[in-house]
């Protein structure tokens, strides 16, 4: 009689790649005609990780070196002046039916004084 027995191998370890690695391996990928199915086939991993990685780089959260032909090129960070709305914070004393539009910048004793004067003259 004979015992057959079937032997299951563990799942493998999880793999930590360095971001030196994943940079390399999305630059495989920027050169024309290589797909991201091939280039993770050939690195054993998924193409969707691959893909997180392109996006990474893309962003400009992964070095990536430069490949001949890429397809598309790491952003560079530059310095440009932006105009951006200066928001104008203001204090409204409402007495009655008078408005009084301040500036926020008004120091406290000066609206103090105003909304005294507003008042006594209602």
């Amino acid at each position: 009689m004979r015992l057959c027995v079937e032997l299951l191998a563990a799942p493998a370890a999880k793999r930590r790649w360095s971001e030196e690695a994943k940079g390399r391996m999305v630059a495989e990928t920027l050169a024309p005609g290589v797909t991201v199915n091939e280039v993770a086939r050939r690195h054993g991993l998924k193409a969707n990780h691959l893909s997180s990685w392109r996006t990474l780089a893309r962003k400009g959260k992964l070095v990536v070196p430069e490949v001949a032909g890429a397809e598309f090129a790491a952003p560079v960070a530059t310095a440009q002046a932006v105009d951006t709305p200066v928001a104008t914070a203001t204090i409204d004393l409402l007495i009655g039916p008078v408005t009084v539009r301040l500036d926020a910048a008004t120091p406290a004793a000066r609206v103090a004084e105003l909304a005294m004067a507003l008042q006594a003259r209602t």
